[in-house]
């Protein structure tokens, strides 16, 4: 199992990208994840790959349906040749409101336009490749011209990683056909895993006459550990409150089917409707908070994590950004025991 490290959002945080980047790498961090939320999730991994030289450098996720294939195949050459192969293109759909509303980019049959997206991002990479000519044409997307002067033209590592993420099993399987990793969305259980998101794998991956074991699955892992019990006490309602927010969206519900608390998503996506978002933490449990989170002292999180993910998940980080200088000590125990 490996553990990866995940880059912030806040702030200035451009700024220490670089020294963020050298401080995983020298940890012993196997990757380095950026998100897309508040920022772009490509423009932070150019600044990593200039600084350093062994880690994996991936985005978690970058959104799909809010750029062409072709501007994210160029995008993605580009970090793949500038970091020398070590580039992991993470793609994700989005919920259907933040691409109409938020990107004023079409959405319909999602699972359908990501798969053919891929396709066409592959066939733009072959091109960029071999030099050869540009024909892509599907019920989505068509590119169809690729002339000498905007071909990029061929680099030394031209297979990309791609992942995509997602919770409800048709992204799954389309994992399994044609992808080479899968992002486990981070509110997730070792049971809905293994009940919802393998098995749907290895149908994808059957369909296709692949080994679904060529499919890496990745996750960030909900982790409470504490110096002291206030401290602990703060995180576990923290948690508490994060686990309520994603529970309440419909899309995840079938995190929740695993357990059979679908009753507990209904209720918390009414007081969502109703933005009671203080009363929504009280709905998440013990038992819930056991299923969804990693709980256990700084120097048995490494362990804890192993014991959870070992054998299930291929690569793990924090649901916590890692920033140097913040929780040296700890970031470095959680390293060597995973490791």
């Amino acid at each position: 199992m490996k553990l990866d490290a995940a880059l912030g959002t806040e702030g200035n945080f451009l700024q220490g990208i670089g020294r963020t980047a050298r401080a995983a790498e020298d940890l012993g961090f196997a990757g380095l994840w950026t998100s897309e939320t508040k920022h772009d999730g490509f423009l932070p991994l150019a600044i990593a790959a200039n600084e350093t030289g062994k880690m994996e450098l991936g985005t978690s996720v970058a959104i799909a349906f809010s750029r062409s294939p072709m501007e994210t195949a160029q995008t993605a050459w580009d970090l793949q040749d500038l970091s020398e192969g070590r580039f992991l293109l993470g793609l994700g759909t989005q919920v259907k409101a933040h691409i109409p509303r938020r990107f004023s980019m079409p959405w319909d049959r999602p699972a359908a336009r990501l798969r053919e997206y891929i396709l066409a991002v592959r066939a733009i990479w072959e091109s960029f490749q071999t030099e050869g000519a540009l024909r892509f044409e599907g019920e989505f997307y068509s590119h169809t011209l690729m002339s000498p002067f905007f071909n990029p033209g061929p680099i030394e590592h031209p297979e990309i990683p791609v992942y995509i993420a997602g919770v409800n099993t048709r992204l799954a399987r389309l994992a399994g056909e044609i992808c080479d990793g899968f992002h486990v969305h981070p509110f997730h259980s070792p049971e809905y895993v293994r009940q919802t998101v393998k098995p749907a794998i290895s149908e994808g991956a059957d369909e296709a006459g692949r080994d679904p074991g060529q499919v890496e699955l990745a996750t960030s892992a909900f982790v409470i550990s504490a110096r002291d019990g206030e401290e602990a006490a703060n995180q576990r309602e923290s948690v508490r409150a994060q686990i309520g927010f994603y529970a309440s969206t419909p899309t995840y519900r079938t995190v929740l089917e695993a357990h059979g608390w679908e009753e507990v998503g209904e209720r918390l996506g009414a007081l969502a409707r109703e933005k009671k978002w203080r009363e929504m933490p009280a709905l998440v449990t013990d038992e819930m908070l056991t299923a969804f989170a990693v709980e256990a002292a700084p120097d048995e999180i490494g362990p804890a994590l192993k014991e959870r993910y070992e054998g299930l998940i291929d690569r793990v980080s924090l649901y916590l950004p890692y920033a140097p200088g913040g929780r040296d000590d700890f970031w470095r125990t959680v390293v060597e025991s995973v490791s």
